[in-house]
């Protein structure tokens, strides 16, 4: 998988997901909540499916 995210969309993938991922612990705790785990697993890795859809790369070098 090449990636296709830059280094501040990765960071705010990562701080987003942990925000709504904790909602799951210490807020309202719905299940929607886990829907966190998206945006946290593709930051951490680096790429996003739906950006290879739409052809979007924030990466900055041609992957």
């Amino acid at each position: 998988m090449p990636c296709n995210e830059g280094k501040v969309d990765r960071l705010l993938r990562i701080i987003a997901g942990a925000a709504i991922l904790s909602l799951y612990f210490v807020g309202p705790q719905t299940p929607w909540a886990l829907l966190g785990v998206v945006p946290l697993l593709t930051g951490l890795i680096g790429y996003c499916p739906a950006y290879s859809l739409i052809g979007a790369n924030t990466c900055g070098r041609k992957a």
